[in-house]
């Protein structure tokens, strides 16, 4: 289970997997642009350490999205392999369910969007098939 704990202004990303924590990534948070009410301060502060990153450029070909949020536990295909439909391109783990993520088409894997232990939302390009 991942997790993002905020202490004195740093955000911890924070993975627990059967008692045992593994930090995975550390940041400050960012000021805010207008100073506001206290109560309204940690959301506003909250929200751009949520936002995904910047977007990002797609190849061209069909993309293949994430049916539901969760986390990437593996990807099992590389740009430029081979794909047949319905091949296994990854393994979504979901409300702790592990879920194949296969090719919606036959084709070359044009660019792999994702990479293993990210965590995404419905609908976040996964991969593209040209």
């Amino acid at each position: 289970m991942k997790y993002k704990v905020t202490l004195n202004k740093r955000v911890y990303e924070v993975e627990v997997e059967q008692g045992e924590a593994m930090l995975l990534n550390e940041y400050e948070l960012a000021a805010p642009a207008a100073p506001a009410a206290p109560a309204a301060a940690p959301v506003a502060a909250a929200a751009p350490a949520a936002a995904p990153a910047a977007p990002v450029n797609l190849a061209a070909g069909e993309t293949v999205k994430s049916p539901m949020p969760g986390n990437i536990l593996r990807i099992n295909v590389t740009q430029g392999q081979q794909v047949a439909e319905g091949d296994v391109l990854l393994i979504l783990e979901a409300m702790k369910m592990e879920n194949e993520v296969v090719a919606t088409k036959a084709g070359t894997v044009a660019q792999i969007v994702t990479s293993k232990g990210a965590v995404v939302e419905t609908g976040t390009p996964l991969v593209v098939i040209a």
